[in-house]
């Protein structure tokens, strides 16, 4: 979105901050550590939702044999003990409310793909969360530059009073 600031060919979906006043600039910069902020986010989701398929690979990758006694859990705090029924079926949640029977290679396998999903999305979230940042650095800088071209004119007026009173 934001070029650096010494970008000769802009795109089109860039925006000349030298053009910019010092408050646009922080406005837009606002914007973009929002966003960063949000994208930030996401990835921790995204993180957290790969740990969690991690912990599902390694919990079917457990022998699971007959009679074995585990903890089935009502909700997230609360669990009774159980006995496993039938080892060659699982039961995988697909999405919210939707279950499906599989077998514990079957299992793997739709665990395997909904990582590779998961890590795909977040390697693009790192690469906007670079963009972004590098948006952020250029913003930084011109506001940098406005500010000194602001002091610099200042301190020419200033000059300029003191040698036209001292000139008086």
């Amino acid at each position: 979105m934001v070029p650096a600031p010494s970008d000769a060919s802009p795109s089109p979906d860039s925006i000349n901050l030298d053009a910019m006043s010092l408050e646009q600039l922080n406005q837009v910069k606002q914007q973009e550590e929002g966003r960063l902020q949000a994208l930030t986010n996401r990835y921790a989701q995204l993180r957290a939702a790969a740990a969690r398929l991690n912990a599902s690979q390694l919990a079917v990758g457990e022998v699971l044999t007959e009679g074995k006694e585990v903890m089935v859990p009502l909700t997230e705090s609360v669990y009774v003990p159980g006995k496993i029924r039938d080892p060659t079926k699982l039961l995988v949640e697909l999405g919210t409310g939707f279950y499906a029977e599989k077998t514990s290679k079957e299992t793997q396998a739709y665990l395997d793909r909904k990582l590779k999903i998961v890590d795909a999305n977040s390697e693009n979230i790192t690469q906007a969360v670079q963009y972004t940042r590098r948006n952020i650095d250029n913003l930084n800088v011109t506001m940098q530059g406005k500010l000194l071209e602001i002091r610099a004119r200042q301190e020419g007026v200033r000059h300029r009073a003191k040698v036209e009173g001292e000139a008086s």
